[in-house]
């Protein structure tokens, strides 16, 4: 790991996106909550929250963060669902792992969810799209 002991702790952000492609006819099984495992959004959220608390548990060399908030949004869209995750903590090092872990582990939640339905799903561009606080500061991602 990395040795941040003589870092300040500051207030940290960090926002991470994503995508889950989904067939038109599983989508519409989804909206209408009729897939064999249920509603999948609640259930997708509350996956990425965990995964955001146990990033260091998946992570090997990242730190385990005092979270101080964590949201995770699923919006459907016509092909699937666009995935946000975002992060705060008061720390040494920054929480951009745990929003990017949030996202991916949301998408494979709507991805178990879907599968009986189309095992053809692409889960895409997870990224970071911005972060505030320690010593680079301000960072947002441009197009």
């Amino acid at each position: 790991m990395v040795d941040v002991s003589d870092k300040p702790v500051t207030a940290r952000e960090a926002v991470a996106r994503g995508r889950i492609h989904i067939a038109p006819a599983a989508m519409r099984l989804a909206r209408r909550g009729a897939l064999p495992k249920g509603g999948i959004v609640e259930v997708a959220r509350l996956a990425g929250v965990l995964a955001a608390k146990r990033t260091s548990d998946a992570i090997p060399l990242c730190h385990l963060l005092p979270l101080t908030h964590v949201d995770v949004e699923l919006r459907p869209r016509r092909d699937g669902f666009e995935i946000e995750a975002r992060v705060r903590t008061d720390a040494r090092t920054g929480a951009e792992m745990e929003a990017l872990h949030a996202v991916a582990v949301a998408a494979l939640t709507v991805y178990d969810m879907v599968k009986a339905a189309d095992r053809a799903m692409t889960i895409s561009d997870i990224r970071l799209v911005g972060k505030t606080g320690g010593q680079r500061g301000e960072y947002v991602r441009r197009g």
